[in-house]
């Protein structure tokens, strides 16, 4: 075990899910990849480990390629885990969204061509060839950190309509492949309660019609769109022709903010951790498809007073909401984009090179997943350990590079140098020799 005895309740939980082979190796490859830098490559991780990972290469290798796990049944233990140790009671916030790996390959499962969100504007669409992965995660607060954490559970991977087509799959959009993943928590939780939150991909009235159904225990908010058709509830039937499906038709989003010129001013949770004074419209009202019926929901427009943000429509599928709540729900979805962006660049997400479909469905999600399990063992850590974090001037927390340096500082100095029967040595260093040494072996990248 390379892993000291902190992270024993973690593995404790995660080990099932393997056969006994593979939960060992599984746990060497945790490890290495915790302290790994550069690429997250099986042959990398192993040349960080060097002996402390018996056996040949290509027994990890098949850990991803061949061995008989779940990556969906693993994603669900970390809830397990993570549910009942950070949010016992109480609703769970989930925040989602997609992202797009970029991997080259001719023969790469599931690479096709993505329109990327970080590279493109309103007037310019850069494309990408790599993986879109739909990724759900758990918002939670830490005492240690300002705003709230995005942490990865689920994850799954889009494909394209000529891949399900050729696999005789039937195809799903993003927005289909997320309603699947919060069922999957509903059917896992059955005693518990979650509001969902994503961006307008995931606003759509399928979604919002899955949420309704699922009511009281599932809740949407996302953005809205301005020109929504809104009617009334339908009048009782009066026994002749068809029951009527929609009442009187209401304002339009847009037209009924342009009719109430006047704003009320609240001060709302912003994005960052910070609040904000702005000014808004709400209304409640049901949200029409045709074919597909009434969805009751409560919109409201933001207008940022300060003049720096640009207004937004939003909506949720709990007319009981207020609309402070909905706005400081909403902001805090932007913490998953943070997580996309630390994941590619403390923890290698673009750097993997499987190809074939078992290692391409495991190797991302796992660092996903890493991601969690990083935070949960940083929590875990007592204040003593939590040490190697770069401050700067108006720094007042804790960053997620600032995790992944004291658990690879912890790691070396509580488990490697023990193994390696070198800990009575780096004992005996001089006291600012041994944080050079450390400095370098645990950098934040």
């Amino acid at each position: 075990m390379i892993l000291p005895t902190e992270a024993a309740s973690l593995l404790a939980v995660l080990t099932p899910a393997f056969t006994q082979p593979t939960a060992a190796r599984f746990t060497t490859l945790l490890a290495g990849t915790l302290l790994t830098t550069g690429r997250r490559t099986v042959a990398n991780i192993l040349r960080t480990l060097q002996y402390l990972a018996p056996g040949h290469r290509t027994t990890y290798q098949r850990v991803l390629s061949r061995a008989p796990w779940s990556a969906l049944e693993l994603g669900c233990v970390l809830a397990v885990f993570l549910l009942r140790h950070l949010i016992p009671t109480g609703p769970v916030v989930l925040v989602g969204d997609d992202t797009v790996d970029g991997h080259k390959g001719k023969h790469v499962y599931g690479k096709t061509r993505h329109r990327d969100a970080v590279r493109s504007t309103h007037s310019f669409t850069a494309w990408r060839y790599g993986h879109k992965w739909v990724v759900l995660a758990v918002l939670v607060k830490f005492p240690f950190a300002a705003r709230r954490w995005a942490l990865p559970i689920l994850v799954d991977l889009y494909r394209s309509p000529e891949l399900n087509q050729q696999q005789k799959r039937p195809h799903r959009t993003p927005a289909q492949l997320m309603c699947r993943l919060l069922r999957l928590l509903l059917i896992r939780f059955p005693g518990r309660t979650f509001i969902f939150v994503g961006d307008g991909g995931y606003g759509s009235h399928e979604v919002a019609r899955f949420c309704h159904r699922q009511r009281p225990r599932l809740t949407l908010v996302s953005k809205f769109h301005p020109e929504a058709n809104l009617f009334d509830p339908p009048a009782a039937h009066r026994g002749k022709g068809r029951p009527p499906v929609k009442g009187r038709r209401r304002q339009k989003p847009r037209a009924a903010v342009v009719a109430k010129t006047k704003r009320k001013s609240l001060t709302v949770d912003w994005y960052g951790g910070k609040t904000r004074r702005v000014g808004i419209v709400t209304q409640s009202a049901h949200w029409f498809k045709s074919g597909h019926g009434l969805v009751p929901v409560r919109w409201v427009f933001v207008e940022d007073q300060t003049g720096t943000h640009r207004e937004e429509y939003l909506f949720t599928t709990d007319v009981s909401l207020s609309a402070r709540r909905i706005i400081g729900l909403y902001c805090g979805r932007w913490n998953i984009e943070t997580t996309f962006q630390e994941v590619r660049s403390c923890l290698g997400l673009e750097t993997t090179r499987g190809w074939c479909q078992q290692t391409v469905l495991r190797a991302a999600p796992c660092l996903f997943g890493l991601y969690s399990i990083v935070a949960l063992l940083f929590h875990r850590l007592p204040q003593t350990k939590r040490s190697g974090g770069v401050s700067w001037p108006g720094k007042a927390t804790v960053s997620f590079s600032d995790a992944l340096t004291g658990i690879r500082r912890w790691l070396w100095a509580e488990s490697i140098f023990r193994q390696a029967r070198m800990q009575s040595l780096i004992e005996k260093l001089p006291k600012r020799v041994r944080e050079l040494l450390l400095t370098t072996l645990a950098p934040a990248s």
